[in-house]
């Protein structure tokens, strides 16, 4: 299949391009960027509507991107080779891959939740790092979340960066964004218990119940959960801290939160198919 070339970094496709590496032109028009095979091939399987796709076969990692491309062009997507140059102007990865994609944004609400008996679920309050919010998602899609709520929001979930550190965890995890005032609301109306990790507590992270329906709440980097959520929340946990410092990583935190409610639940396993074994 012949694709369109472009060599100009003038061109108006590749200029658009650009502009979306801003977040205010982003929220502006409602797109982002994705980078990379396996970025691209998860958006388009959770329903991502692909819209643009620039590609340098110099920088391919593999062998399927061209059957991927393919695919984008017999579905209406415009695909362009543009050369290497290019391509790493457009990328966030040091090593770009070859392939870059523009796709619409999807709105995320609470109505679109899903409501599991004993459900797993995350809330998110004030993260500000993109890499930390996309390195929670990969661990929620991992631990078998069923919804994550991004509370009070400080980056944009469709930043590059949240995409790319997630794997494309952001299409695989039912999501929603609100205020903390409208997700205690949904939780309680849910009969979902929340729990916060907090060093003022001695009941220890592995002996609190996480089998019940239970939502881990997570906060900001610098300054951890606020007044709103530590005073309502049903469950207090200390992660122990044996060494000099005295706090986790937000992302790391979650992950061992995380973690041991999915041992608790049994872990169900998965085979590759994406079904439970």
């Amino acid at each position: 299949m012949e694709f369109l070339k472009i060599t100009s970094f003038q061109n108006n496709s590749v200029k658009h391009a650009v502009k979306l590496r801003e977040r205010r032109d982003r929220e502006k028009e409602q797109l982002t960027l994705l980078e990379g095979y396996r970025e691209l091939t998860r958006g388009q399987e959770y329903g991502m509507e692909i819209v643009e796709c620039f590609f340098a076969p110099e920088q391919f990692l593999g062998e399927n991107e061209y059957p991927l491309l393919e695919n984008l062009a017999n579905n209406g997507v415009k695909v362009m080779q543009v050369t290497p140059q290019i391509l790493t102007k457009l990328a966030y990865r040091d090593r770009p891959e070859g392939l870059i994609a523009i796709a619409k944004m999807k709105r995320h609400t609470l109505n679109e939740m899903p409501i599991v008996p004993n459900g797993l679920y995350l809330v998110a309050e004030a993260i500000e790092k993109p890499g930390n919010l996309g390195s929670m998602l990969r661990s929620a899609d991992a631990a078998g979340v069923d919804g994550l709520i991004i509370c009070d929001k400080c980056t944009d979930i469709y930043n590059p960066n949240v995409i790319r550190a997630s794997t494309g965890a952001l299409f695989s995890v039912p999501l929603a964004e609100a205020t903390s005032e409208e997700a205690m609301a949904w939780l309680r109306a849910n009969n979902i218990k929340t729990l916060a990790a907090t060093p003022h507590t001695d009941k220890k992270y592995t002996d609190v119940d996480l089998t019940q329906a239970v939502a881990i709440v997570v906060g900001r980097e610098q300054t951890g959960l606020t007044d709103f959520w530590m005073n309502d929340s049903d469950l207090k946990v200390v992660i122990p801290m044996l060494g000099k410092i005295d706090s986790l990583n937000v992302a790391t935190a979650t992950t061992i939160l995380l973690y041991e409610a999915a041992r608790q639940r049994n872990f169900p396993m998965h085979d590759y198919d994406g079904g439970k074994k």
